[in-house]
């Protein structure tokens, strides 16, 4: 029998609060397993990232390049039909069980609605609100966990919008009500229940740490502000950053907030986290009980991060280390392990990776061609594992076409283009010196050679994959004086 293949996400979970001991249960699937220490985003956006994990192509590929709110752009937001997904194709030979937020739309409509699913839907977050309704309780995250903000519809009509804010609370309807206590119940009943004469398959999508950050008890008041220290970015609009953003949700409501906020925002975030990581916890304990921990494929890792007030942002949605870089651990089956508990790989991933690596180990045949590459060679150490990678990352607006930007990600430098209407601002990065983005290179000519042939390179994947943008002439020289050369 085929491996039990479990897949954990969270929801806008940073990659660098793991490891610091907030999170147990999830730093064990890195120590038992192979940890990408570079590993990235095809989109730091809900739907189209879970569009580019399950179907391994870029959004430019498959389509699904928003989030679908606004009707006007609502077939933006969905997964070509004949792009296979990963539900479709383990579903027929796995025990195929769902519990969680599942954001992943196709022209077909959402994957739970399909008339011919094999999947069982246990829990989603149209299930959660039922339940509460039945228990006459409110939602986390009220009028005050929300504000106005600017949007474009179709890249030209400036609406307003209410998201979610940096404000933060206790839930006091109490944990047995909150979103991830309800899918870590249902998505353990779904272990207990699995047919045993399949292998088993569980999605486990989490909404943690996602706001809002009105959480409940024991986890809104189990971080003090002394257990942690915020990064050096949190609060610090840096002079060369693209000032795109303050066209863009994260730089309009991080605008809000001062350090003395964001240290607030962090220590219930980090709550959040430690909630997500007991849920998580509760899944590896009932794996155990079953007896099939040790014959499990688990594949642990978020859509995309958080700014959390790094930059001056908030937020994901844009191309920023803590909004785009990602945590991913992969465990293998104990008689089946191609790689060494505690592996390390520091070679820049994508996501895009992610299914073409399950095909690979799992000898899976998907209905269409995949932008990625299995990242087998890396784990069993046929590939230099430290060395070299590449990741492309695009974003095209949030609940419809408005601001774009586009990301290489080349070894240790990552190139930025920040569009808004007819601007675009550059940014270029030394993360091996430079991790938290302080120093913009392209105010230093010396980079320019370096800035043309990664611009080259942004260029080609955009074309190849079709992407509705055209790459943008670019100079240098026309860029420093355009924007003043600021230090």
């Amino acid at each position: 029998m085929k491996p039990h293949v479990i897949m954990i996400m969270a929801d806008q979970l940073r990659a660098d609060v793991l490891g610091k001991g907030f999170t147990p249960n999830i730093d064990a699937i890195a120590k038992e397993g192979v940890k990408f220490d570079r590993a990235y985003c095809g989109c730091p956006l809900c739907v189209p990232a879970r569009g580019v994990i399950f179907t391994g192509t870029y959004p430019n590929r498959n389509g699904s390049l928003i989030n679908p709110w606004e009707p006007q752009d609502a077939k933006y937001g969905n997964v070509k039909s004949g792009i296979t997904n990963l539900y479709e194709l383990m579903e027929e030979e796995w025990d195929s069980i769902h519990s969680g937020k599942q954001h992943l739309f196709t022209e077909g409509g959402k994957l739970e609605d399909r008339k011919d699913s094999k999947t069982r839907w246990l829990s989603t977050e149209q299930s959660y609100k039922e339940y509460l309704k039945e228990n006459e309780i409110s939602m986390p995250g009220g009028p005050s966990f929300r504000m106005r903000v600017p949007e474009l519809i179709s890249g030209k009509a400036t609406h307003v919008a209410n998201y979610s804010n940096a404000n933060t609370g206790r839930y006091e309807p109490g944990e047995e009500y909150y979103f991830d206590h309800y899918f870590a119940k249902k998505a353990v009943e779904g272990i207990r229940e699995r047919d045993p004469l399949k292998p088993l398959l569980l999605n486990a999508m989490f909404l943690a740490p996602h706001p809002p950050l009105e959480i409940p008890d024991p986890w809104y008041s189990l971080v003090k502000d002394t257990d942690f220290d915020l990064p050096g970015n949190v609060g610090v609009y840096y002079s060369n950053q693209s000032p795109l953003q303050m066209y863009n949700l994260p730089g309009v409501v991080g605008a809000c907030y001062n350090r003395a906020h964001w240290k607030e925002a962090w220590r219930v975030y980090l709550g959040l986290a430690a909630m997500l990581d007991n849920c998580v916890g509760q899944i590896q304990k009932e794996l155990k009980a079953q007896g099939i921990y040790e014959e499990s494929l688990i594949i642990f890792t978020s859509d995309h991060g958080e700014m959390l007030g790094s930059h001056g942002l908030f937020q994901k949605m844009c191309m920023y280390e803590e909004a785009a870089r990602v945590p991913l651990y992969i465990k293998f089956p104990k008689e089946k392990n191609p790689g060494r508990p505690g592996q390390v790989i520091k070679s820049t991933v994508s996501h895009v990776d992610l299914m073409p690596t399950l095909c690979d180990y799992l000898e899976l045949k998907p209905g269409h061609g995949m932008d990625g590459e299995s990242l087998m060679p890396l784990i069993s150490g046929n590939d230099k594992p430290d060395k070299g990678g590449r990741a492309f990352l695009q974003y095209d607006g949030n609940g419809s076409l408005s601001n774009f930007q586009r990301c290489v990600v080349r070894g240790n430098h990552k190139l930025i283009l920040d569009f808004f209407k007819n601007e675009v601002y550059y940014e270029l990065y030394d993360l091996d010196h430079d991790r938290q983005e302080t120093c913009n290179l392209l105010f230093q000519p010396e980079y320019d050679s370096l800035a043309r042939e990664m611009a080259a390179e942004l260029a080609r994947h955009m074309t190849a994959t079709g992407d509705h943008l055209d790459f943008p002439a670019f100079s240098p020289e026309r860029f420093r004086k355009a924007y003043g050369g600021r230090t």
